[in-house]
């Protein structure tokens, strides 16, 4: 990568992403895009550009523009809200995608699209789910992440666009809200229990599944899209995975720097059903093989680093 074109920028992903990505390969080097502008350090940091990735056009001419080598495509519906909207996700994850898609072939340009643990179903085996398996998912999200891993495979073997992705979990950032996914509660629990000193989780005790900490996750990124391309045989996507934990686990590991800290439950029988539909504990020996996948942070040491940068970000 040299010079990169990010959709969905001001996302959860890409907010940290791009800042990354900024100070590796400079500041006018990463284009930012978004259907909106906050005004935060993504917009003025470096180029921004608006964009509805449904608008292939716009997107391929921004592309040329900006002479990008490499797409990063995150703009999408997550899994929550697209269950209550679940055609406009169709329309979005999937128009998206394909545009995106077709302007790295069309430009020869590398190419990486997150897919998710949502791509698994209750038919999946949900113990140590291994990287080839069942993908028969329940949810519009699901189907929209194993179409994207198929549609990405078929454009690497058809046109040799140079694709490449990994299957996140739960994604937990500082920087931040939640924004509509399953997995969520793990981000809002750490920002209520810096603010209120409690919290009420949509998830069930006893419900695990798997998370990583946002700098584990960028820092995927960017060793998968750096790494040997002739060595990547799941190109489409990686299982990776730093911790599996239920909810009752986080609050445990809050208790640890904030004793008074409560937890109670009220469960969202929706984000309930798609988390029991998911994996407890994937493997992620694929990804540790084929390009040296690593994380850094288990629970402890990221619950550390979000109680502290949260302290700093809320209450200062």
């Amino acid at each position: 990568m040299k010079k990169v074109l990010v959709t969905g920028a001001l996302g959860q992903i890409g907010s940290e992403l791009v800042m990354e990505m900024r100070g590796i390969y400079g500041e006018e080097n990463i284009i930012a895009t978004d259907i909106r502008d906050n005004g935060s350090k993504v917009v003025t940091s470096g180029p921004f550009e608006l964009l509805d990735v449904t608008d292939g056009e716009r997107m391929h001419d921004l592309a040329k523009k900006h002479q990008v080598d490499t797409i990063i495509h995150l703009a999408a519906l997550l899994s929550a809200t697209a269950e209550q909207k679940p055609l406009l996700a169709w329309n979005l994850n999937m128009g998206g995608l394909v545009n995106a898609l077709e302007i790295a072939r069309q430009l020869n340009l590398q190419f990486f699209t997150p897919s998710s643990i949502g791509a698994f179903g209750p038919s999946t085996p949900k113990d140590q789910t291994p990287q080839d398996t069942i993908q028969r998912p329940t949810t519009m999200y699901g189907v929209n992440k194993v179409s994207g891993e198929l549609l990405s495979d078929y454009y690497f073997h058809k046109f040799n666009v140079d694709t490449r992705g990994l299957r996140f979990p739960g994604l937990i950032s500082y920087e931040t809200l939640p924004g509509g996914g399953t997995t969520d509660y793990a981000v809002d629990i750490y920002y209520q229990a810096v603010m209120k000193g409690h919290y009420e989780s949509f998830i069930d005790r006893g419900t695990f599944m798997d998370m990583m900490y946002m700098p584990d996750a960028v820092k995927s990124i960017i060793d998968l899209m750096e790494a040997d391309s002739s060595k990547l045989i799941h190109r489409n996507a990686f299982n990776v995975s730093a911790m599996s934990v239920s909810p009752e686990m986080i609050g445990q590991s809050i208790q640890r720097f904030i004793p008074d800290f409560t937890l109670r439950y009220k469960v969202d029988p929706v984000r309930q059903q798609i988390a029991e539909s998911w994996p407890n504990a994937i493997d992620a020996s694929a990804a540790k093989q084929e390009w040296g996948f690593r994380a850094k942070y288990d629970l402890e040491a990221m619950t550390e680093d979000m109680l502290q940068k949260l302290k700093v970000k809320l209450i200062s």
